[in-house]
């Protein structure tokens, strides 16, 4: 689209040419909402496939031989579907091209790597590692399918959607982490540590969500997509140390279950959240429609353009996408030690066991009792943790009778 030509260059001429530029922009983001939906679906059959592939492995192809066939049918169906979608190029830039080529050819190095899983001639972490990279590539193409975003509320919805599908990558490598080490059962020292990387990691990343989500959102995911009591009991297990029993395959088909269940509830949040973003679109090219003179609809911008009051974060939060997406590709370089994540359990396990104590509460409901005040107070659990802790070494707590 050819900008005002100089005999034209006045605000007239101008103000067609952004309205014509903003309305080519919101058109694209439509199918660029259509596309990450496509991508979604896709990333959450890789991250069941590894999931099962890293289980098969570890129990020497005893456990979820089914489980992993099915979930192979499954990515083969929605790798066709990526395929067939047509990628929004039109708003993007070269760059996009580039990832697009580069999650292709790794889509394309699957066959060779489910045929090593399958003669059981590659290590877990190194099949999860190729699973890894499809996952990463795909993940990488959502913030480039736009080249730029000039709508505030588009860029909060796109970061907030980014954000949260990172957010679910690192809980689908926390499953097929925990599903190495139930299934072996022992975790060594580095597995426990890739383990508590990804807890903490997804925890950042679902912050940053959280802060950019619409309300009902935010609640969807407050109720649905937290790691449950059972889940963090084994969570503690994994960060300290298994008993000596037999029960390793059972605890491992239990975790995968537990952790699969919470994916699928993640994999709703984000189809909300895709939803969210081609309803803005949807709903700022309706405003687009509206009748208003060209000099009232100047006059208002120019206002706002003016207003040095107005906040001017969300204009740049594409970058900060961006750069979330290297970010990960360093994760265990960048995350918190082992050693911060459970001290955090700590924290959390000693206020459960005041509520335990004075509440004469069961540790269930002193759970429940952390995490509704977690959720009403729009804080970490072990935020809440602390601060119990913090009050109840000020001053006396009554046992309930």
């Amino acid at each position: 689209m050819a900008t005002p030509s100089r005999p034209a260059q006045d605000a007239q001429a101008w103000f067609r040419f952004a309205r014509e530029r903003a309305r080519s922009q919101l058109e694209a983001w439509l199918s660029v909402g259509e596309w990450a939906s496509q991508i979604s679906h896709l990333v959450h059959m890789l991250q069941r496939e590894r999931g099962a592939s890293n289980i098969w492995l570890c129990s020497g192809g005893q456990l979820f031989a089914r489980e992993r066939e099915f979930c192979v049918t499954q990515t083969d169906q929605r790798v066709a579907a990526f395929r067939e979608a047509p990628p929004p190029l039109a708003s993007s830039g070269s760059l996009l091209a580039w990832r697009m080529a580069c999650a292709l050819w790794q889509l394309e190095q699957l066959p060779a790597l489910r045929a090593r899983i399958l003669a059981r001639e590659t290590e877990p972490l190194e099949a999860m590692e190729g699973f890894n990279l499809a996952i990463r590539h795909l993940l990488n193409l959502v913030p480039e399918a736009s080249e730029s975003v000039d709508e505030a509320s588009l860029a909060r919805a796109l970061t907030a959607l980014y954000s949260f599908m990172q957010g679910k990558e690192l809980t689908g490598q926390e499953r097929a982490i925990g599903a190495i080490g139930f299934t072996q059962g022992a975790f060594s020292e580095p597995l426990r540590q890739r383990l508590a990387d990804r807890i903490d990691g997804q925890q950042r990343c679902f912050e940053t969500f959280l802060a950019l989500a619409a309300a009902e959102i935010r609640e969807g995911y407050w109720r649905h997509g937290e790691a449950g009591l059972e889940l963090e009991q084994l969570r503690r297990l994994a960060c300290t140390r298994l008993p000596a029993d037999n029960d390793n395959g059972a605890r491992a088909v239990r975790w995968f279950a537990l952790q699969t269940t919470r994916l699928d509830a993640l994999r709703d949040i984000e189809e909300a959240l895709i939803a969210a973003l081609l309803a803005e679109a949807r709903r700022l090219l309706a405003q687009d429609n509206v009748s208003e003179s060209p000099e009232a609809l100047l006059a208002r911008r120019a206002r706002q353009q003016g207003d040095m009051d107005a906040p001017a974060l969300e204009r740049h939060l594409l970058p900060l996408v961006r750069q979330q997406a290297r970010e990960v590709e360093s994760l265990t370089r960048q995350l918190a030690s082992l050693q911060t994540s459970l001290e955090e359990r700590k924290l959390i396990e000693r206020a459960k066991s005041l509520l335990i104590t004075h509440q004469q509460l069961s540790e269930e409901e002193a759970w429940h009792q952390l995490r509704k005040l977690a959720m009403d107070q729009n804080k970490r659990m072990v935020e809440i943790a602390e601060a119990m802790l913090a009050v109840a070494r000020l001053w006396p707590v009554t046992r309930k009778e």
